[in-house]
């Protein structure tokens, strides 16, 4: 990856919409290479799907959860089971096994409380679990989904094929 592919992506980050002619005008590469650098970074797994980002507030969607989960039960069998009951509730939107004092966290976006009541009946549900904080996002001051990208000294550099 160099610094032309990096720039790629930062192009795609912000605007995913941008046809490839703009991407190569703005990258200084014409339509063929910048298309062929698209699609490498797309094999590669670098850039890993291109959606829309919509807004949840118009969406009718405008209570933010975070859920902090403890467990007794660390086995395998356990997490696998959870995992993919949690991972199948469409309420979820991130989930992370954790490091610390908790075991698992969950960013949940639903409509109002109600609809977070019925979420949480359903996960307590599910197998027994030590613990569940919920905390509820008062204001959304930042969002994101632009990565921060890495600068030249970090680049990695391109296969021997010069792919």
């Amino acid at each position: 990856m160099d610094a032309i592919d990096l720039k790629i992506l930062a192009l795609l980050q912000t605007d995913a919409t941008l046809s490839i002619a703009q991407i190569g005008e703005r990258v200084g590469l014409s339509q063929t290479p910048c298309w062929k650098r698209i699609q490498r970074l797309e094999a590669d797994g670098v850039i890993d799907r291109r959606v829309a980002v919509l807004d949840p507030v118009k969406l009718g969607l405008g209570l933010t959860v975070f859920v902090s989960i403890e467990t007794s039960d660390h086995s395998r069998e356990w997490l696998e089971r959870f995992a993919a009951t949690v991972s199948g509730m469409p309420e979820v939107l991130e989930f992370y096994r954790m490091a610390g004092d908790v075991d698992y966290m969950l960013r949940v976006v639903v409509a109002d409380m109600q609809a977070y009541d019925a979420f949480y009946k359903r996960l307590i549900a599910v197998l027994p679990l030590k613990n569940v904080t919920s905390r509820f996002a008062m204001e959304k001051v930042k969002s994101t989904t632009a990565l921060p990208l890495p600068t030249a000294p970090f680049i990695q550099p391109l296969a021997a094929n010069g792919k």
